[in-house]
């Protein structure tokens, strides 16, 4: 067939392909937002300067939080560096902060907000910079999904508990709903605390740490787990199916941990003999059936601090940390590398680059309030709670 024989398609772009490509905004997701005026040229030979120039004219007014995942060059202008709630609770602690400059997704900054007083400020540099797993629960598809299981006839019955890495709607849901938030360290305690509630838990939105938890941490089997789609009518379940799961785990996960698979752990084993596998608890379940140790990014680095010389380590979680841990501990005769084969870092993570945060730190020293992250009160009021239950468990 010729070019002049292929008949012309009458194909519109989905709203999430607009997204994807930039061209269309929407001001619900962490996705597709621009951020106002002229970032610096990456290329900049004085970038490192101008940053250091900014926090120092804005002395304490000034608090930076880095996420593990960010990049270097980020890294080296917090003040603090951490998991999401870690540096939450950072911020709550420095209340003469007037601005949370906060290096990591939407969420977070989302939490600190929460957490901090109404007279600080978070900023987030790139509002763009997401968190695919947390968009992957929407509080329309949640508020569906509470109908399916009081349809059902067991939503009394039902303790929603959020991981960390979700939307402050999300958060509020769950406040509303009697459940509490958890993170990748406390999610037994947090599903030990949801079933002396009730029979049963929602676990929002990483499927991967509710059935890593559920299984390998407390005993259950894969067949107390079902998977709730939330593209799917009554999330692809049937109400039998429903009253019968102990953990209805919504389809979501970590873009970053969901890549490595089970040839991955054997490869390495190959490659490198006396390997230990280290991998976070967001991992698909036979990836964390098959490693040697488990635990969060606080986990990995105390692991690794308390490590011998001379031990061999593939770790399973963000390369920005890898590579990080791996260039931190080789004098010490540390031999780290990336479990998977394939460079994989997380893209929303690194939309948090040096000209974003110098365009930042630059405004905020000009005066120029850019970028606030604002959580309104009623969802405010709401999440604080569920975040309050977690504070609370024993």
């Amino acid at each position: 067939m010729t070019t002049a024989q292929i008949p012309e398609l009458d194909v519109q772009p989905s709203p999430l392909a607009l997204l994807l490509l930039g061209r269309e905004a929407d001001p619900r997701s962490e996705r597709g937002v621009e951020c106002p005026g002229d970032l610096p040229s990456p290329s900049d030979p004085d970038l490192v300067a101008r940053a250091r120039a900014a926090k120092e004219k804005l002395g304490d007014k000034v608090f930076v939080l880095g996420h593990h995942y960010q990049r270097d060059e980020v890294i080296q202008f917090a003040d603090v560096t951490g998991d999401s709630f870690k540096l939450a609770r950072d911020a709550a602690a420095r209340p003469e902060a007037e601005y949370i400059v906060f290096c990591g997704v939407h969420f977070m900054a989302e939490s600190a907000d929460i957490l901090t007083s109404d007279d600080q400020k978070v900023v987030l540099p790139d509002l763009a910079a997401g968190c695919s797993m947390a968009d992957m629960a929407t509080a329309e598809q949640v508020a569906e999904c509470w109908d399916v299981l009081t349809e059902a006839g067991i939503a009394e019955q039902v303790v929603p508990v959020s991981y960390m890495n979700s939307s402050a709607d999300i958060k509020a849901f769950t406040g509303k709903h009697g459940g509490t938030i958890c993170t990748s360290s406390n999610a037994q305690r947090a599903l030990e605390w949801a079933f002396e509630q009730g029979e049963k838990v929602l676990f929002l939105p990483d499927q991967h740490l509710g059935r890593n938890t559920a299984v390998r941490d407390m005993g259950m089997s894969l067949e107390d787990c079902v998977l709730y789609n939330p593209h799917k009518p009554n999330g692809g379940l049937t109400a039998d199916e429903l009253r019968n799961a102990k953990m209805i785990l919504w389809r979501g996960h970590c873009s970053v941990h969901g890549r490595f698979s089970l040839d991955s752990v054997n490869d390495v084993r190959e490659r490198i003999p006396g390997v230990n596998v280290l991998v976070h608890p967001e991992c698909r379940h036979e990836v964390v059936a098959a490693a040697d140790y488990v635990g969060s990014t606080e986990y990995i680095i105390k692991a690794l601090e308390a490590a011998p010389a001379g031990s061999k380590w593939a770790i399973g979680t963000e390369l920005n940390l890898v590579r990080r841990l791996a260039n931190r501990f080789a004098p010490e005769g540390k031999e780290i590398v990336f479990l998977d084969k394939t460079v994989c870092f997380c893209s929303t993570m690194n939309r948090i680059d040096l000209p974003h945060l110098v365009w930042t730190l630059e405004s905020l020293a000009e005066g120029n309030l850019v970028n606030r992250i604002e959580v309104d009160k009623e969802t405010e009021a709401f999440a604080k709670l569920a975040l309050e239950r977690m504070l609370a468990l024993p």
